[in-house]
């Protein structure tokens, strides 16, 4: 039977630090004759506060170069003129674009550091973000104890964009956020809401009053002010970061940001081993001790089926189906005899995506000996591993992609998750992928492979095929009810004291329940949304890597759809409809994830110049190298001989991987005017 490896709890809530950074965009125009260049990279100066951390990550995760200066270390550079700008070629250069900083002032004021850095950013037009600060004159707000100011604990606050807000940098958000709430006993975000004086413009308007986030325009410098206490797992920081980016990049930057967010349903065709709540344990696996007990398997019927494809078509969202053609009762088909449940599915095939699951589900590494708990990979009498043949892996992912083919399945052929994610390394029992592997995905064309994130969360390498690493869900295999899906949640995740496995207690990355979830509400009550917590983290973190599920999760009491109908429900309420939903297969999950390594490699070794004059940008880089590029609506792409318009629209602007064009040797395009 399949099964999905389990992610542990950690209800443990992150306390925010005490400084957050404020981003701030620079005075338009610059004092030079000429038109500066402008280099696309941020500088980051760090206190070690995790606010920078957790812009510096968004940076990052963007695709944005950036250079850090700690200021704990005692042989950094000095911040001053000649660190900041130089001259190329005759034409004034401002080596940054962007600056962020602990605070509003991370010198000493009157320093020679302080005065350069706010010069540089008068001269070129430089915008700030101060990382973290309290409400006061100095960052253009009052104090929090004047005209209806506040401070305190954040939880659970709803805040609002406002239309200023909406109108700039800020304009993929459409309704309210609120700031998470996880635990009751534990203060999670503190903040300052103070009112505005003449300059500041507030972006989130605090619950109470008063403003949580702004810019700050002063002295012919413009700084973005956030005056709540957050870290970089937080929601409300992760929904606003892309427009704190957009802000100090004044949306022309490298890198490119989407909202991800795929389903894979393994084992569609096939059955799964139901749980027992009796013996705790899935009668079947190999560590269950059930003395010979069984419980009836999970397995869509036709209507499961009719429900799905009415599902997608009502969200407006594609599954993945991940089949085995040979496993379960698919077989009837093919000897005369009737399978409403394929039939129904093959009906539809149109409205899905289909992944090549291997016909039987087969275990493509080691051959496992499950006389012992847990199994162990069987030895040969010089105690070298039994492999699972190089014939057999092939003749498992030819058989049912030729199945596919023959009923019509509108498959990728370069597409494959193995049973189990097996054939690749599963620590502790075989530390090494199946030898085997790589040659048989090679014969049959896999490009890419599912792997379990929760194991592997780097894409690599297997022969010539690379991984796609797949978050599962906690919505487990062998559970079709809610109430089967909340006693094993209590059997995991509850103490030995209250009945439970005690796996909790022992478990450095886990904590256990206060109390067993009652069986009938738990589900609904405590396990969706939690669970649709953690998607909905994924998905507003630029991340491409799908989520994994079972086919009997859509069986019976369809306990997998309040998940998804919470997590696209939760989305909707956030996002505006300029900012969709990214779908993807998974071959473009495994060439998005491609492109970042060999981009975050170009920049890591230098290879990347690029910079904006005027209203032209100009990249080089390694050639072959798709560079990914964000700029405003109506940017153009040059071409040999005219433009064309550039990228796609996306959360207001337009961005995508490109490349120079035939006998150019860099990107440019042309900003609108």
């Amino acid at each position: 039977m399949a099964h999905t490896a389990r992610r542990w709890r950690n209800t443990a809530a992150v306390l925010a630090a005490a400084s957050l950074p404020v981003l701030g965009l620079g005075a338009p125009g610059a004092s030079a004759a000429t038109a500066p260049r402008i280099d696309l990279k941020v500088l980051v100066i760090d206190s070690g506060a995790g606010q920078v951390g957790a812009i510096t990550a968004e940076l990052k995760n963007t695709g944005i170069p950036y250079t850090t200066v700690n200021l704990g270390d005692s042989g950094r550079p000095v911040i001053d003129t000649a660190f900041l700008s130089d001259t190329v070629n005759g034409i004034p250069r401002a080596k940054y674009q962007g600056v962020v900083v602990p605070n509003e002032a991370p010198f000493a004021p009157g320093s020679a550091e302080q005065t350069a850095l706010e010069t540089y950013e008068k001269t070129y037009g430089i915008p700030q973000v101060d990382a973290y600060t309290w409400a006061h004159p100095e960052v253009g707000l009052d104090y929090t104890d004047q005209n209806g100011g506040w401070s305190g604990v954040l939880d659970g606050a709803r805040t609002q964009v406002t239309a200023a807000g909406r109108a700039g940098a800020f304009g993929y958000l459409d309704g309210p956020l609120t700031f998470e709430d996880n635990d009751p006993s534990v203060q999670e975000s503190y903040g300052y809401a103070g009112h505005p004086r003449d300059g500041f413009t507030s972006y989130l308007d605090a619950p109470t009053g008063g403003t949580l986030l702004g810019e700050y325009a002063h002295d012919g410098r413009r700084e973005l002010v956030l005056t709540f206490a957050y870290n970089q797992y937080q929601q409300q920081f992760r929904v606003l970061a892309r427009g704190v980016v957009e802000w100090l990049t004044q949306g022309v930057h490298l890198g490119q940001n989407r909202n991800y967010f795929s389903v894979h349903v393994d084992d569609v065709f096939a059955p799964d081993a139901r749980w027992d709540t009796t013996d705790n344990c899935t009668p079947g696996d190999y560590d269950c001790q059930s003395g010979g007990a069984t419980t009836p398997d999970i397995r869509m019927t036709a209507a499961d089926a009719q429900y799905a494809a009415q599902w997608e078509q009502a969200n407006g969202f594609t599954l993945d189906m991940v089949y085995n053609a040979g496993a379960g009762e698919v077989w009837k088909t093919e000897n005369g005899g009737t399978d409403a449940l394929a039939a129904q599915l093959l009906a539809d095939k149109a409205k899905y995506r289909w992944v090549n699951h291997t016909y039987t589900h087969l275990f493509l590494g080691c051959l496992q000996d499950v006389t012992v708990v847990p199994w162990q990979c069987r030895k040969n009498a010089d105690g070298t591993t039994q492999w699972t043949s190089r014939a057999d892996i092939s003749g498992e992912i030819s058989d049912n992609y030729n199945w596919g083919v023959q009923k019509g399945l509108p498959l990728d052929r370069t597409e494959l998750v193995t049973g189990e994610h097996s054939g690749l390394k599963t620590l502790p029992q075989q530390p090494d992928d199946n030898p085997n592997l790589a040659g048989a995905l090679a014969a049959n064309g896999i490009k890419w492979t599912g792997s379990d994130n929760s194991r592997e969360p780097a894409q690599r390498s297997v022969g010539n095929a690379l991984t796609v690493p797949r978050y599962p869900m906690n919505v487990y295999y062998n559970a079709g009810t809610a109430a089967e899906m909340a006693d094993e949640y209590n059997w995991i995740y509850t103490s030995r004291a209250d009945g439970g496995s005690g796996i909790c207690e022992n478990n450095a990355t886990s904590t256990c329940l206060p109390a067993p979830l009652d069986t009938a509400t738990g589900y609904a009550s405590y396990i969706v949304p939690l669970e649709a917590h953690t998607a909905l983290g994924h998905v507003i973190t630029n991340d491409p890597r799908p989520h994994y599920v079972h086919q009997s999760n859509l069986a019976e009491e369809r306990i997998l759809y309040p998940v998804l109908d919470k997590v696209l429900g939760d989305y909707k309420a956030l996002y505006a409809d300029n900012t969709p939903l990214v779908n993807p297969r998974q071959s473009a999950t495994g060439t998005e994830l491609q492109r970042r390594a060999a981009w975050q490699t170009a920049v890591a070794n230098g290879k990347v110049t690029a910079y904006r004059v005027g209203t032209t940008v100009t990249v080089t880089a390694p050639s072959g190298t798709q560079i990914p590029v964000t700029a405003p609506e109506g940017t153009k792409k040059q071409l040999l001989l005219g433009t064309t318009a550039f990228g796609t629209s996306y959360a207001g602007e337009r961005s995508a991987w490109t490349t120079p064009e035939l006998l150019q040797s860099a990107l440019k395009l042309t900003l609108p005017a």
